[in-house]
């Protein structure tokens, strides 16, 4: 190695290079707070479009299923044009889309503007990590710099929530979008100042037909799962899984034969990167799937306003980005193969915890709070620790001119991790809130918001007959969210610890 490279690997990031570091904050954390967003503003949001229930759950989760589609194809886009032009890009595209979302007037308009903020927080995640990988040279500043961007992943997703839940105090549910508009108009203008052009010199061909296969492959494979939770297997699910197989077989072969893959599979046989991006992917499914969950319970069968419910939701936020910011210091002193297979055994102890949600005998009681929010700050610190070790190895593993792409591939990781949060978990706690409810009494649309509102229609002791009976029912869903989250989870380490092993 020369003496020059010597010199970059060790460079420390100066006062710049952490300013540019706030600026790329911001973005991840309007990214992850738009998964979150819609959790509180839901009901009002019902009232006004009347959407289905099968729209319900496209509103909320085709902006992460856009985002998992997306991401590989927009950091292999970014490392070709330069990561700091796809995020002012992307942030134009942002913006323009939430001004969208934010005056729809049908569920169609809500679910199309969706897609087109997804497709905007595509270019940004990437680019973000890239850029910290330009920023930050040093191994223990990045690990430092990871931590907190980490921090804002997770705090986004979280402090959504709160957020929603003070706007709708005041205002309508459109304004939860409008936040994003004076904060990037503030990236537009402090990104040219501020961050550094990052690409790769010698990118290839852009490649088209891989690129679109992946979207492909994508969307069908998580469609799959998705419809499968909500309605069981039937032939949409074997035709869109079939699809997604196909393709994603067909690109995998075109990548490996490919000189300028969008996709580099040998990082893949590095087991730390291999594991890092399945801690990735189970520690979002968990936070994502569970605070959809905790905003629902919190209004729905506590009875909570949604500013109330929103600081409610606050307690796990913390513990998430308390643990992101600590984990550079753990990761100094552990090996990979014991922080990784070690994060997700702290989220398995979490699941397990609110698995006992329904012990307590008034599932309204501040007991089965206390226990949810347990079990939610338990695998928050797991979910904090994962995915800062994880994004690090993810970066460190990766070339410097691959970084964009590398990124993309923990950000997918995350965002389908998101998705099948919401998509899997949310639809096993309705399908069980449906079975132990009884179908004459689930009636509308199966959910716990539509049983209430019928409730209310009725004599006052059989509507609160049903409506005690109905948030029991939602709790049992949770318990068996739980249940099915530790099994995914076992899946996830038993996979972490063989992959390790097969390094040794």
């Amino acid at each position: 190695m020369s003496s020059t490279d010597t010199d970059t690997t060790t460079e420390r990031a100066g006062r710049r290079e952490w300013w540019g570091l706030a600026v790329l904050v911001v973005p991840i954390v309007l990214v992850s707070m738009d998964m979150s967003v819609l959790y509180l503003a839901l009901p009002s949001l019902t009232e006004d479009l009347q959407p289905s229930s099968s729209q319900q759950l496209w509103i909320l989760d085709i902006y992460s299923f856009m985002l998992a589609g997306l991401l590989v194809t927009m950091g292999s886009l970014g490392d070709r044009i330069g990561t700091r032009r796809l995020l002012m890009i992307g942030s134009l595209v942002f913006g323009i889309a939430s001004v969208a979302a934010a005056f729809s007037h049908s569920p169609e308009a809500l679910i199309a503007s969706r897609v087109l903020l997804g497709v905007g927080g595509a270019t940004l995640a990437p680019s973000t990590l890239s850029l910290l990988r330009k920023l930050f040279v040093d191994p223990v500043q990045r690990g430092v710099a990871i931590g907190i961007w980490t921090a804002g992943f997770a705090g986004g997703g979280s402090f959504g929530p709160v957020i929603a839940g003070t706007l709708l105090e005041y205002f309508w549910w459109g304004s939860v979008f409008l936040i994003n508009i004076p904060i990037m108009i503030v990236l537009l203008i402090a990104a040219p100042l501020i961050l550094p052009e990052a690409k790769n010199p010698a990118p290839g061909r852009f490649d088209l037909p891989a690129v679109a296969a992946s979207i492909v492959a994508m969307l069908g494979i998580v469609y799959a799962l998705k419809h499968a939770a909500q309605s069981g297997l039937d032939w949409q699910v074997a035709a869109a899984l079939a699809v997604g197989l196909l393709v994603g077989w067909w690109f995998v072969r075109r990548q490996r034969a490919s000189t300028h893959p969008v996709i580099e599979f040998d990082l893949f046989r590095t087991p730390a990167f291999s594991v890092a991006v399945i801690v990735i992917l189970v520690s979002v499914f968990i936070i994502t799937g569970f605070n959809l969950m905790l905003s629902q319970y919190l209004q729905l069968v506590m009875g909570l306003g949604t500013l109330e419910a929103g600081l409610w939701s606050l307690i796990p936020a913390i513990a998430t980005a308390a643990a992101s910011l600590s984990a550079p210091l753990i990761m100094k002193r552990r090996r990979p193969s014991v922080i990784l297979v070690g994060a997700i055994s702290v989220m398995v102890l979490g699941a397990v915890v609110i698995g006992f949600v329904a012990v307590p005998s008034s599932v309204g009681s501040g007991a089965t709070l206390a226990i949810l929010l347990c079990g939610m700050v338990i695998a928050a610190v797991g979910v904090g620790t994962g995915t800062t070790f994880g994004s690090d190895r993810v970066l460190a593993t990766a070339a410097p001119e691959k970084a964009g792409a590398a990124g993309a591939v923990s950000e997918t990781g995350a965002e389908l991790g998101g998705a099948l949060g919401i998509a899997v978990l949310g639809s096993i706690s309705v399908a069980t809130y449906r079975i132990v409810l009884g179908p004459a009494d689930a009636a509308g649309d199966g959910t716990l918001a539509a049983t209430l509102s019928d409730a209310r229609q009725l004599d006052p002791d059989l509507g609160a007959d049903l409506a005690g009976r109905a948030r029991e029912a939602y709790v049992d869903g949770i318990v068996a969210a739980s249940g099915a989250t530790v099994v995914i989870l076992l899946i996830a380490g038993a996979a972490a610890a063989a992959l390790f092993r097969r390094s040794r």
